[in-house]
């Protein structure tokens, strides 16, 4: 009996890992069963824009940072902070500097995930040792690294909990405004939000397919002399996707290549090194 129901569990495993799989790309990927509830919850992320107006259970923030600092960190510098915002009232002023965002005014947490350089700045100051290192493009980039990495352990902890969330790359549409909403300190920058909730079961979130995998991922070195049959696939399956979900249907290769067609693009974005400088980052 105990054989017959180890069995099951693997047969089950497999064909909800299969399942999985086949959400993620729209197409078959034959890979043995994981049994990991990790590899499960990742594979059904989706984004959540929907939310109901419960609020999260307390300590549920304390838990996220937790699950955030455990992930890794360069140097042990731990160069991020966040800052959890609850209050309607201020919600709906990151929306608006978000640009007009309405998952954010839904969602009864925000979470801003900032890329902390004062921190170590008054740490060296204490020591009576100069930070200069600071102001290196590397510093900044190795800021931004260890804020993601911490996000998105929080994004899977949130998910196994069931809960949903999204992130806001909009917060950095108007970083300055942004950081005196926040009251952030100087060399402090808001690098992204992100919506936490129980998702909304009347407007139920679909898992969005990726490329396949022939498009990113190579062996040894670098090999996509001619991905134009990949990414054409996956044109016509995320066309499929959108519309089974009712979505305006558009190929991710019109998409992206309007996306990153020039500055006109970017919501402002592409002042960010001014913004940055103004927020007391100073990057050589």
């Amino acid at each position: 009996m105990e054989v017959a129901v180890a069995d099951g569990s693997r047969s089950d495993s497999a064909a909800v890992g299969a399942a999985l799989l086949h959400d993620r790309y729209r197409a078959p990927l034959d890979l043995p069963a994981s049994g990991s509830d990790v590899i499960e919850t990742l594979l059904s992320h989706r984004s959540v824009r929907a939310y109901l107006p419960d609020a999260v259970p307390p300590g549920t923030i304390e838990l996220l940072i937790a699950a955030a600092q455990s992930a890794p960190t360069s140097s042990n510098l731990q160069p991020w902070s966040v800052v959890a915002v609850e209050d309607p009232a201020r919600k709906a002023r990151l929306a608006a500097l978000a640009g007009d965002q309405r998952q954010i005014l839904q969602a009864p947490l925000f979470l801003l995930w900032i890329v902390d350089h004062h921190r170590l700045a008054r740490n060296g100051a204490r020591q009576d040792v100069p930070s200069d290192g600071l102001h290196f493009l590397e510093s900044f980039l190795l800021g931004a690294v260890d804020t993601a990495l911490a996000a998105q352990n929080a994004v899977v902890a949130l998910e196994s909990l069931g809960l949903g969330g999204c992130y806001i790359g909009g917060i950095r549409n108007r970083p300055v405004e942004v950081a005196a909403e926040l009251g952030l300190p100087p060399r402090t920058f808001a690098l992204f939000g992100l919506t936490v909730g129980y998702p909304d079961p009347g407007a139920p979130a679909s898992v969005k397919p990726r490329l396949p995998q022939e498009a990113v991922l190579f062996r040894e070195r670098y090999g996509a002399d001619d991905d134009a049959p990949a990414v054409a696939a996956y044109d016509r399956r995320l066309r499929t996707f959108q519309c089974e979900q009712g979505m305006p249907e558009r190929d991710w290769s019109e998409q992206a290549a309007q996306r990153v067609r020039g500055a006109d693009a970017l919501a402002g974005r592409h002042l960010l090194r001014t913004a940055l400088n103004r927020l007391g980052f100073h990057l050589a």
